[in-house]
């Protein structure tokens, strides 16, 4: 159907059943909370970051008024604030937040209007992050979530839910919008697109993000997806089109895209001025500011003149109290800030398995072999085997891991034996495959997402950076425990994009666990461990290590769990100590042959064993770290550095790094040997320093 024809019949249909009263309300009070930022709260310094959401206002609170089922779930942008008063956030929070007070959306650590809301009278709002585009793959997560719920677990309670995502027309242009249309078309997925086209990406015109600036022409042959697309601006349109998009995705359980042009009455910012917007473009669009728009459409039909000016100000008056409750708040507690990077006992508003019922099994810390030694793929699939048997939240998917059981066969056979809605390939994106696991995960699964190699993790960088800081950006609201499982390092050759290790880039990323484990049997509990937790993990597989025979290990029992932060000392002397993890263990381990040595495996880097490093070097008073990451800027730099700080007075000997050069990884085997710490040189480097 044309827009012309689809606008007449629009123009033609009966009013839908709205609840105007309330639309004028939230209006007025998204309009009040915006001019007191902007001609107080922002002048007095109080608010640091504005977005004036004036334009987009009404069309966000009419699709908010139609998402009342418990299992819904949005996640918006930084304009977003009246889907957010629609859904029922206290207007304390709201504004208190914009503050960057004491409670509300993140306890003052992050922006204002990057905002959560864990709602228990209605659909929730996801922790949306700060960079575009960042909302889309978490949000088609929540909707593939749905589906599992219904068709997997069968829980009725999800028939009808459905995930939104907000955007503006800037953000089509971004990887993670055309990964979440992937998924959402390509697995027929209850998720709504909603885009709020403005007409420019700050300032940039939409032109730039998409041919001919109209994102719902240019895909209405995207197979899978049904367009509606009109004027957000317009009362009645607006509400009908916003009442046919979510009752689609809703009865078909199929993906629609949303597309409602809007007027950006402010600047993209409190500071934007808008300079580069010519005179007669600001004066078309506020001819079609949507507020008295709405008033031409209520009065006199559905109400007085006089009941008008009465929402408006008591929308005045409400913003007013909120306002007083939200700078009575204060600031948060300075000393708390270090709280909820990790979980901590304490558990999380919404996220996670085990907020949705999961007990973990009974565990055990000490292994009790079993059985012939086995490698670190057969280990690692094994547990993963077991845990999709008594865990019905687990769920694995990556790029080649189903009939293909994995580039590095780790997953086979497990698709075959638990189905594809467990163990699933998925679209080549790796922003797509992160994203949609924090969306599983915020919804009370375990997602098990492969990273096929290494340096390919670096697309789902955003990704992997806010699910990291999510529960403490949220003040432990939101949390999307996960594990990341990803193989790299050198194998029988090297090359610049298969054996990159880099894993100090995921230990400074905030919040996640790291795990490198060196051998079958730690590989079992840590994985194991990992997947019985609640936090985000990167769990490391070395492809020299996977099939190794010094790296295969008897079976160590069914409920054999590792904790994390505990090193192993695989050797024990007392002339120097050795701290190494990962591939190097077992160089480690033959260099220091005849040598009195402590040998650490440290085993996981966050959180690392800097106890059992710091109490073996005082007692050897020597240190050698081995890692075959580079070494500027490796992790050993930082074991380096906190022995130097804390075990100075007792050391005989300079702390040594051996490493890597920094170079990418070369693909001649005989260059790689230059470039990988060896046999020969950790021996020479032990020998310098017992001699020193």
């Amino acid at each position: 159907m044309t827009a012309d024809a689809l606008g007449k019949t629009l123009r033609n249909s009966p009013l839908p059943d709205v609840d105007w009263r309330r639309i004028a309300r939230l209006l007025h009070l998204s309009r009040a909370l915006d001019h007191m930022e902007e001609t107080r709260l922002v002048p007095e310094k109080k608010v640091l970051y504005q977005f004036s959401a004036r334009g987009h206002d009404m069309a966000q609170i009419l699709l908010g008024c139609r998402l009342g089922d418990p299992k819904d779930a949005a996640c918006g942008y930084y304009r977003s604030r009246p889907l957010l008063l629609a859904l029922g956030v206290d207007v304390a929070d709201a504004l208190g937040s914009a503050m960057g007070r004491a409670g509300g959306y993140s306890d003052g650590r992050d922006i204002g209007v990057v905002f959560n809301y864990p709602n228990p009278d209605g659909a929730s709002a996801l922790p949306m992050c700060g960079g575009v585009g960042a909302q889309y793959t978490p949000t088609a997560g929540w909707a593939q979530a749905i589906e599992y719920h219904r068709a997997v677990i069968g829980d009725p309670a999800y028939d009808r839910a459905i995930a939104v995502v907000l955007g503006g027309d800037g953000s089509v242009a971004s990887n993670g919008f055309w990964a979440a249309l992937t998924i959402a078309t390509t697995q027929k997925l209850p998720m709504l697109f909603y885009i709020e086209d403005n007409g420019f990406g700050i300032s940039v015109p939409s032109t730039c993000q998409t041919p001919g600036g109209d994102i719902a022409k240019n895909l209405e042959s995207w197979e899978g997806l049904t367009i509606f697309s009109g004027d957000g601006a317009d009362p009645a349109e607006a509400a009908r089109l916003v009442d046919r998009a979510v009752e689609h995705v809703r009865a078909n359980r199929a993906p629609a895209m949303l597309r409602l042009t809007v007027p950006r009455l402010q600047g993209h910012s409190f500071q934007d001025t808008q300079t580069y917007k010519p005179e007669e473009v600001v004066a078309a669009e506020w001819a079609r500011d949507p507020l008295p728009r709405l008033r031409d459409y209520l009065v006199p039909a559905l109400m007085s003149e006089a009941e008008w000016q009465g929402i408006a100000a008591a929308a005045e008056a409400e913003a007013e109290t909120a306002r007083e409750a939200a700078e009575a708040r204060g600031v948060s507690r300075p000393e708390d800030v270090m709280r909820h990077v990790f979980f901590e006992g304490e558990m999380q508003t919404e996220g996670g398995m085990h907020n949705h019922g999961y007990a973990p099994p009974p565990a055990t810390g000490k292994p009790k072999p079993e059985g012939q030694r086995i490698n670190m793929v057969t280990a690692i699939r094994r547990t993963l085997d077991q845990e999709l048997a008594i865990n019905e939240r687990v769920v694995l998917f990556g790029e080649d891991i189903g009939p293909k059981g994995g580039v590095h066969a780790v997953t086979l056979g497990l698709q075959e034996k638990y189905g594809k809605q467990r163990v699933f390939d998925t679209s080549l994106s790796e922003e797509g495959i992160i994203g949609r696991a924090v969306g599983m995960a915020l919804a009370g699964l375990m997602p098990v997402p492969e990273i096929q190699f290494r340096k390919y993790a670096e697309p789902a960088t955003e990704q992997i950076n806010d699910c990291g800081t999510m529960r403490w950006r949220t003040h432990n609201r939101f949390a999307a425990p996960m594990v990341v499982r990803i193989p790299g390092g050198f194998f029988k050759c090297g090359d610049p994009w298969h054996s990159q290790t880099n894993e100090v880039a995921f230990i400074h990323n905030p919040g996640w666990k790291v795990a490198v484990p060196s051998n079958a049997e730690d590989a079992v509990g840590l994985l194991r461990g990992a997947l019985r937790g609640n936090d985000p993990v990167i769990f490391f597989e070395h492809r020299n290590l996977l099939d190794l025979a010094w790296a295969r290990r008897p079976w160590p029992g069914d409920d054999y769990v590792l904790p994390f932060g505990r090193a192993k000392f695989t050797r024990r002397g007392g002339d120097i100590t050795i701290v190494t993890w990962g591939a190097m263990v077992p160089r480690c381990e033959e260099a220091a042959d005849g040598v009195s040595a402590d040998v650490i495996d440290l085993r996981t880097l966050m959180p690392w064993d800097r106890e059992a490093v710091l109490d073996s070097v005082r007692r050897t008073r020597r240190c050698l770290i081995v890692h075959e990451d580079l070494r500027t800027a490796g992790f050993g730099a930082e074991i380096a550095a906190v022995v130097a700080d804390e075990a100075f007075m007792d050391l005989d000997a300079p702390v040594a790094r051996l490493t890597m050069p920094d170079i990418p990884s070369p693909h001649n085997p005989v260059l790689l040997d230059r470039a990988v710490p060896s046999v020969e040189r950790i021996r020479a480097k032990i020998d310098e320093l017992t001699g020193f």
